[in-house]
């Protein structure tokens, strides 16, 4: 078997995502509203491409924290609580002065960006206590992140009753993300694709990383050639608690203020799980990437933008939604159907 044909298999779900994300955006492109009536101008496709970027990528966060846990074969049901907990707790002390929210001065050397690492490490914290409770407890991934949960989202709603955020918040720090990089490229795509770049690649090409792909795809066999099936396991849980900490980042920046919503945390982990399995991840364990992921998530919204702006009854969209996704999934699962061995989906 050639080299470009292995990569090409075991791309395929990636590839996959990204021609149904590229289908789905040049269709709504050429139908919204700003592009018909002005025509196709550079800063028309400009503002549509930052406004769907802006939106994509809180998904695609919360996306790449549920594909570590899914390449493990498991599942992740708290990353939406994890975001809402991280967003409460951002709005607290990713602040100009990180004491002066509670009445005395640290100077400026204490600002946005003590808060900022404050934030992820409580993303942290938390995948570490469901990699803990899944591994060492021997619980299922589902029930336990469905009690963990819970819990988080206890702690936000303790936290912030109502919606708010201190009066020092560094608001400066959303003007920044919504901005955009030489007049044309959105910084928060630019922002993703450090995160990328940054974390992903180094972590799919480390032994942990290569650890996790073996533990999804047999936990059975990893083990008997001596994997790290333990730390590779946590890690991902750990991991999935880092960028579902972004996520609340990146939502605090836009929107200079914490709430602990219990019905956006339950849509993005809901929506996560299905750009997820768009992307090309197998729900299985084993197979995918966040790229994968990235893709599935971009192009799951604009499947929702592009219900909008054909002015489909809104009563009709999640039905023709969830067609199109079980269409997309089906396509990328129909090799399974002739598969007789698992080695043989790369062959």
């Amino acid at each position: 078997m050639s080299e470009w044909r292995f990569w090409f298999n075991s791309q395929r779900g990636t590839l996959l995502a990204l021609a149904i994300f590229i289908l789905t955006f040049a269709i709504y492109l050429a139908n919204h509203p700003a592009i018909v009536n002005n025509g196709l101008t550079v800063q028309g496709v400009g503002n549509v491409v930052q406004t769907a970027a802006n939106k994509g990528i809180l998904l695609a966060l919360i996306a790449i924290a549920q594909t570590f846990v899914v390449l493990t074969a498991g599942i992740d049901l708290s990353v939406g609580m994890i975001f809402v907990l991280c967003n409460v707790v951002a709005s607290f002390v990713v602040v100009n002065n990180l004491g002066a929210a509670w009445g005395f001065d640290l100077g400026p050397v204490f600002g946005p960006a003590v808060g900022i690492v404050l934030v992820l490490l409580v993303g942290i914290a938390c995948g570490a206590v469901n990699g803990a409770i899944v591994i060492f407890g021997r619980l299922q991934p589902i029930v336990a992140t469905i009690a963990t949960s819970a819990v988080f989202f206890g702690i936000a709603l303790w936290m912030r009753p109502q919606p708010g955020a201190t009066p020092e918040f560094a608001k400066a720090l959303g003007k920044v993300m919504l901005s955009k990089v030489n007049g044309v490229i959105p910084a928060s795509m630019v922002f993703l694709l450090i995160v990328v770049v940054l974390l992903w690649i180094p972590y799919r090409r480390s032994v942990l990383g290569r650890a996790t792909y073996a533990v999804g795809s047999s936990e059975a066999a990893a083990y008997m050639s001596g994997m790290p099936i333990r730390s590779a396991k946590f890690l991902a849980y750990v991991w999935s608690g880092l960028f579902s900490g972004l996520g609340g980042l990146y939502i605090t920046f836009v929107t200079s203020s914490g709430q602990a919503d219990q019905a956006a945390a339950g849509t993005y982990t809901l929506n996560s799980i299905a750009a997820v399995v768009l992307g090309g991840v197998s729900l299985f364990g084993g197979r995918g990437s966040a790229v994968g992921a990235v893709f599935g998530a971009l192009a799951f919204l604009t499947i929702k933008d592009l219900m909008f702006v054909l002015n489909v009854d809104p009563l009709w969209q999640p039905l023709l939604q969830g067609v199109i996704l079980l269409i997309a999934v089906s396509i990328g699962s129909a090799r399974l159907f002739q598969v007789r061995n698992r080695l043989e989906l790369f062959g």
